[in-house]
């Protein structure tokens, strides 16, 4: 360990190799749930110098742990059971010029998400993901988790928007795919085995992103509805009507929203009226002659006729809109606030949500009477972030979270969902994986695995057991 210690440190230098005291800020997850010391964090400034990384830490049968923003929610980003080395690749931040053309960019995996959206700005372009974390999550830890975000319905999941990567495998050999081309089937799609792989496979240097044209206009609403039921129908709707337009359908419940009013200085709930769930819409086009306005005014009033909808408006300026959104992306700040919490990332066909929703809260109310249940997510691809809240009289769930996670994990499969939507397994989803994902799926995985890091280097104990230091 020691003379691995040493050959990282003379070959990255004082900036590129941190130890001790100074690795502490890498150790632990966002939620501060997981994460030993590492034997150091190598931060490479180029992708050869992680595949030498890489190389020397094989050589030396020590894990490598790729880290991204850590915004990542199962603790697949940090070193457990044994140690080993945290790569970072917070100094490889580059983002190129877009291709205007073909409507690419090239990046370097660790790139902040919101520094691209900034980058592109001037140049009419977008990248089309968002998510609460963007302000520190990073290029290559989204391919990793394959990130999906609010606007996952119109643009797809971040495997949907890789055209090529460049990847640094086990042995520290590199994978060159960084071709700028949507159509390319000569063999396997190489570039989606990576995406979701949670640094499992390989360590994402470089990518060439899809952007596409920024819209000319935007028409966003703020609804709020009886019942979850009554906005789920209306959904449908609004997807009928407007669906080439709808780059955001977000729900969330009241009790979310008590959360943020409760904690955060987020302004006033703009409806006079709060019912059961509510939904913000929006539209967006990037030619100026769509009547976006007109058409979610139109649906808005047909809504409040057939009693979907109690009560709603449409931002009249960008601050509105950022006001309508803010509270939506604070929701998981206003629930960590409130106190203890069990976060469930589920995805069920989306005409089942609320469904699943009744569903689920009945169990969970059987297991532990009075815990409250804060359903939020993304409505058009079907996707809860089912989280809950301990009774108010309770410090905790009373042993009973693993329990909890496990049953819900059930019913999403009974429907036919996904008890991993958009947040990964990592480390602390196997098990739930194990249980209700077939024997056939869970081999090929691990069969993938062993060809691609057969002696278990790469972030070993995340998504398969083995082989490896688990």
């Amino acid at each position: 360990m020691t003379d691995l210690a040493t050959s990282l440190s003379q070959l990255l230098g004082p900036k590129g190799w941190l130890s001790g005291e100074d690795a502490a800020p890498y150790r632990r997850d966002w939620l501060d749930r997981c994460g030993e010391q590492p034997l150091g964090v190598a931060r490479p400034a180029s992708t050869q110098e992680v595949a030498q990384v890489v190389a020397l830490c094989a050589g030396a049968n020590v894990p490598v742990v790729p880290q991204g923003g850590n915004t990542g929610l199962c603790c697949a980003g940090v070193v457990t059971g044994g140690g080993g080395v945290i790569l970072s690749l917070s100094r490889m931040a580059r983002i190129g010029e877009p291709d205007l053309a073909s409507g690419s960019v090239e990046v370097e995996a660790g790139a902040v998400l919101e520094t691209l959206h900034e980058s592109l700005a001037p140049h009419g372009l977008i990248f089309p993901l968002h998510l609460g974390s963007e302000g520190s999550a990073r290029i290559g830890g989204l391919i990793g988790t394959n990130a999906g975000g609010s606007h996952a319905l119109r643009y797809g999941m971040m495997q949907d928007l890789v055209l090529g990567l460049e990847v640094v495998l086990a042995d520290g050999t590199i994978w060159d795919g960084m071709r700028a081309v949507q159509k390319d089937n000569a063999g396997y799609q190489l570039r989606k085995l990576f995406c979701g792989a949670e640094g499992t496979l390989g360590v994402v240097t470089r990518a060439i992103l899809k952007l596409h044209p920024a819209p000319r206009q935007r028409a966003t609403a703020l609804l709020t509805g009886p019942s979850l039921a009554a906005i789920v129908e209306f959904g449908v709707r609004v997807r009928a009507e407007a669906g080439e337009f709808i780059s955001g359908l977000e729900f969330f419940a009241d009790t979310g929203l008590s959360f943020v009013l409760d904690h955060l200085d987020v302004g006033a709930f703009p409806l006079q009226t709060r019912g059961e769930a509510h939904l913000l819409i929006e539209l967006g086009s990037t030619s100026s002659l769509v009547p976006l306005d007109d058409i979610l005014m139109a649906l808005l009033e047909q809504g409040l006729e057939d009693g979907l909808i109690l009560d709603g408006t449409l931002a009249a300026t960008n601050a509105q809109r950022a006001h309508f959104w803010r509270l939506r992306e604070e929701l998981p700040e206003g629930q960590r606030l409130e106190g203890a919490q069990l976060k469930n990332d589920i995805s069920v066909p989306p005409g089942r949500v609320a469904d699943y929703v009744d569903a689920a809260r009945a169990l969970c109310e059987e297991l532990l009477p009075g815990v409250r249940i804060n359903p939020f997510g993304h409505l058009g691809d079907g996707n809860i972030h089912f989280n809950l809240s301990p009774p108010p009289s309770a410090d905790g769930f009373g042993g009973r979270d693993g329990e909890i996670a496990s049953a819900l994990a059930a019913l999403a499969t009974r429907m036919h969902g996904s008890f991993a939507a958009e947040h990964g397994l990592g480390r602390t989803k196997i098990k739930l994986a194990d249980s209700h994902r077939g024997p056939v799926e869970r081999q090929l995985m691990a069969t993938i695995k062993r060809a691609l890091d057969p002696d278990g280097v790469l972030n070993p104990g995340v998504i398969v057991a083995g082989p490896g230091k688990e």
